[in-house]
C-alpha cells in the first residue's frame, strides 16, 4: 500500500476517534462543574480540558483568561483550533474524501452527512439546554462511522492502518483524561474520598463509558485505585490502556508479518509493561509519572509508525 493511503486512512480514523474524545472531555468537565464549588475550582476543570487536549497555549493566545464559555466554543466549533471538534471531523472528511476508491461508500456517506450537519451548527449548540445533547451526537456519529467501517471494509490492509489509528489515539486520550483528573484536579486533602472526589471520579467514568462496566466488576463504591486499574489494566474495558495496546499489538503483528519493524518493538515493550505490572506498583511509584511515560510512549509509537509505513507528518 502506498505510504500516502496509509497516512491518510490513519488520521481519518484518529481524527474521527479525537472529536468523539473531546466531545467526552468536555462532557466530564461540564458535569464536574454541576456540583457546589468555588470558582477556582471550577476554572481548574475547564483548565484540565485544554491541559488534555494540548490546546492551552493557543486558547490563552485568542481568548485569555479561562471562561466556560470560552472554553466549550474554543474546543468545540472554534475552525482555528487543531484540536477542536469541527476541525477534527473536517479533518476526518477530507481524509475520507481523498480515499474514496479504498473506503466504502457508505463510510463516506456516514462521514460526510456527519461533517455537512455540524457545519449547519451555530452557538446555540453550546447553550446550557443543548450542550448535552451535542457531545451525544458527536459521540453518537463517531459510533457510526465506526460500525459502517467495521461492517463494509475488507480485513485488509486498510483496515489495519483505520484500527491502528484509533487505538493509538484512544489510548492517548484515555491517558490523558485520568492524568488530567489525579493530577490536574486532585482535590484537597480533607475532599479526597468525600462527595465531591466521588462525583469526580464518577464524571471520568462516566466519559469513558465505563460507569456501568466498574460496577459490574468491583461492585463496589467508586475508589481512585480500582479506578485507576479499571481504566490501566483491565484488558476486557474497551477504551483501558491495556485494551487498546492488545488490539494494537496483534494489529502490528498483522501488518509486520515475518518483516519486524522498530514501532513493533516499541509496541511490545510498553505493551509489556500494561500486562505484567500491578495497579499497587504504578501508585506506589506514582500514577502522574506512569501516565506522563505512558504518553510520551504512546507519541514515540506514533513517530515510529510514521517512519516505518507513512508520510510522516
Amino acid at each position: 500500500m502506498l505510504g500516502r493511503v496509509a497516512d491518510q486512512l490513519y488520521w481519518m480514523m484518529r481524527y474521527s476517534e479525537r472529536a468523539e474524545n473531546v466531545a467526552r472531555i468536555l462532557d466530564v468537565a461540564d458535569r464536574m462543574t454541576l456540583t457546589p464549588q468555588d470558582e477556582k475550582t471550577q476554572a481548574s476543570a475547564w483548565h484540565s480540558v485544554l491541559e488534555v487536549a494540548g490546546a492551552h497555549a493557543g486558547y490563552a493566545e485568542k481568548h485569555g483568561d479561562i471562561a466556560r464559555a470560552d472554553v466549550l466554543h474554543y474546543m468545540a466549533l472554534d475552525q482555528d483550533n487543531p484540536a477542536s471538534i469541527f476541525v477534527s471531523i473536517r479533518a476526518a472528511r477530507e481524509n475520507a474524501r481523498a480515499l474514496r476508491g479504498t473506503i466504502t461508500t457508505e463510510m463516506f456517506e456516514s462521514i460526510n452527512s456527519t461533517w455537512l450537519e455540524l457545519r449547519a451548527m451555530d452557538e446555540q449548540v453550546l447553550s446550557s439546554a443543548r450542550r448535552r445533547v451535542f457531545f451525544d451526537w458527536v459521540k453518537e456519529r463517531a459510533h457510526l462511522f465506526r460500525g459502517v467501517a467495521e461492517g463494509t471494509m475488507l480485513r485488509d490492509e486498510a483496515m489495519m492502518f483505520m484500527e491502528i489509528g484509533l487505538d493509538i489515539e484512544r489510548a492517548d486520550n484515555t491517558a490523558r483524561l485520568l492524568d488530567s483528573k489525579y493530577h490536574i484536579l486532585l482535590p484537597k486533602a480533607e475532599d479526597v474520598g468525600g462527595a465531591l472526589d466521588y462525583y469526580q471520579w464518577g464524571a471520568l467514568l462516566r466519559s469513558l463509558s465505563a460507569f456501568r462496566a466498574y460496577h459490574k466488576v468491583y461492585r463496589d463504591r467508586i475508589a481512585a485505585l480500582r479506578v485507576a486499574e479499571l481504566v490501566i489494566l483491565n484488558p476486557h474495558m474497551p477504551r483501558s490502556l491495556r485494551s487498546c495496546y492488545d488490539r494494537l499489538t496483534e494489529t502490528l503483528d498483522d501488518l509486520c508479518g515475518d518483516h519486524p519493524h522498530e514501532c513493533q518493538r516499541l509496541c511490545g515493550r510498553l505493551h509489556a509493561q500494561l500486562r505484567y505490572k500491578r495497579i499497587e506498583e504504578i501508585m506506589s511509584s506514582g500514577l502522574h509519572e506512569f501516565l506522563t511515560e505512558f504518553i510520551e510512549g504512546n507519541a514515540e509509537i506514533t513517530e515510529q509508525i510514521g517512519h516505518d509505513f507513512m508520510m510522516v507528518r
